[in-house]
C-alpha cells in the first residue's frame, strides 16, 4: 500500500470550493493533470461511474464508493485484489475559508509497487490539482487567452511557497514493495 496526499487552504467558502470540486466534467478547465472526466451516470452519488482521462495514463473507470454531500467523495479504480486506486477529495471549513485535502491510496497486491513507480507523477498531479482548484475557487475561470499550463504553473509556484496564506502540505506514506 502507498498513500499520497496534499492539503491546501483556499480563500473561498467551503460551498464554493465544493461546487468547483464536485463538477468533475470541468476539471480540465483548472488542472492540466486531467484531460477530461465523463460522468457516465451524470450525477455524483455512491455507485456513480466516471471515465477519467489524464496525460501519461490510460483512461480509468472510477466508481464513487463514498459521499458526504458538500464535504467529500471517494472513488476507486482498478482490479480488486491486484491493484486498486482510491482517490479521496475532501473540503472542510478553515479560518480563511476552506481546506481541501486530495488523497490517493494504491492498494492490493501491486499497490505498493505501482505507487512507488508512479510517485513523481502522483506528486506532480496532486500539486497541479490543489493549485488549480485553489486558484479557480478564489479567482473564478481563467482568461482564455492565458494557456492552462501557464495559469496552473503560476498557481503551483504560489502554492510551493508554503506561506500561511497558501497553506500547502503534501505527504507520502507507503510500505516497501
Amino acid at each position: 500500500m502507498r498513500d499520497f496526499s496534499i492539503s491546501v487552504d483556499i480563500k473561498a467558502s467551503p460551498e464554493r470550493v465544493w461546487e468547483v470540486l464536485s463538477d468533475g466534467e470541468r476539471w480540465h478547465e483548472w488542472t492540466p493533470s486531467v484531460t477530461s472526466v465523463d460522468l457516465l451516470d451524470k450525477s455524483i452519488a455512491v455507485g456513480s461511474r466516471a471515465i477519467v482521462r489524464q496525460p501519461e495514463l490510460p483512461p480509468a473507470k472510477f466508481k464513487i464508493t463514498a459521499l458526504e454531500p458538500g464535504k467529500s467523495f471517494t472513488w476507486s479504480s482498478g482490479i480488486p485484489g491486484i491493484i486498486l486506486v482510491y482517490a479521496r477529495h475532501s473540503v472542510e471549513p478553515a479560518p480563511l475559508g476552506a481546506r481541501v485535502t486530495l488523497a490517493l491510496r494504491f492498494d492490493g497486491l501491486l499497490g505498493g509497487v505501482m505507487g512507488k513507480k508512479m510517485a513523481d507523477l502522483n506528486h506532480r498531479y496532486l500539486a497541479m490539482e490543489a493549485a488549480g482548484l485553489k486558484r479557480f475557487s478564489e479567482e473564478g475561470p481563467r482568461d482564455p487567452s492565458v494557456p492552462l499550463e501557464t495559469w496552473n504553473a503560476d498557481a503551483v509556484r504560489a502554492l510551493g511557497r508554503h506561506s500561511p496564506s497558501t497553506g500547502a502540505l503534501a505527504s507520502e506514506r507507503g510500505s516497501r514493495a
